[in-house]
């Protein structure tokens, strides 16, 4: 099975989280496009869609399905988003999209956060994927500056405008041991919006296509 045969496999997998009524949270990226394509099949069933991006936005409006603003509906019982990696304890890398705040305010919103990537997502030890970074643009050399500090090697994601008007840096040549220590490190540098780190809320369930790799529908 090639990789979007895997991812394409995970998205409509994914629909066995999704109840009848439900608000769903949305992800970003090439794998949520396959369930946002999947979710569009049950739309007159949901009640509508969270969406981290103006990309799933967008997607999910042309679908006819509802996107709704958090501050209006709550916390949410489910969200469904992709990874840039995902080690054993089902600990996260995300953020290649540039997503990743709407992501984690989402995540943290949810009764329960459902994972679906292909299987060259899984690695033992995060850290391969450069690690990114959203920054306030004043801060991003001092941003950078720490992160050297820490044992990264930063690279501004020139060009890159975030959905909340910031830049993004990604941390090269980290071998990620400790994540939630690293994700509350990167957390505090004056200056950082949020690191895609996904370790404190990290997923309830991992689905590797159609696998899964803890929880239960």
């Amino acid at each position: 099975m090639n990789r979007d045969d895997e991812k394409r496999r995970a998205g409509r997998a994914a629909l066995a989280y999704v109840e009848d009524g439900m608000i769903v949270g949305v992800g970003t990226g090439s794998t949520v496009a396959h369930f946002i394509d999947a979710l569009a099949t049950r739309k007159a069933r949901i009640e509508g869609a969270v969406s981290s991006s103006e990309q799933s936005t967008r997607q999910l409006e042309a679908h006819g399905i509802a996107v709704l603003d958090l501050n209006a509906v709550g916390d949410i019982p489910l969200y469904v988003d992709g990874a840039d990696e995902c080690d054993p304890q089902r600990r996260l890398i995300k953020g290649g999209g540039a997503a990743l705040t709407r992501e984690k305010i989402i995540a943290e919103a949810a009764a329960r956060f459902v994972c679906i990537i292909d299987a060259g997502k899984r690695v033992e030890v995060l850290g391969r994927f450069p690690l990114p970074v959203e920054v306030i643009p004043m801060a991003r050399s001092l941003v950078a500056r720490a992160l050297v500090k820490l044992g990264g090697q930063p690279v501004w994601r020139d060009g890159v405008v975030t959905d909340n008007g910031n830049w993004v840096l990604d941390v090269h040549g980290l071998r990620i041991s400790d994540p939630l220590g690293l994700e509350r490190a990167i957390n505090q540098i004056p200056g950082v919006v949020t690191v895609g780190l996904f370790a404190r809320r990290r997923a309830d369930v991992v689905l590797i296509g159609d696998q899964v790799m803890g929880g239960d529908p």
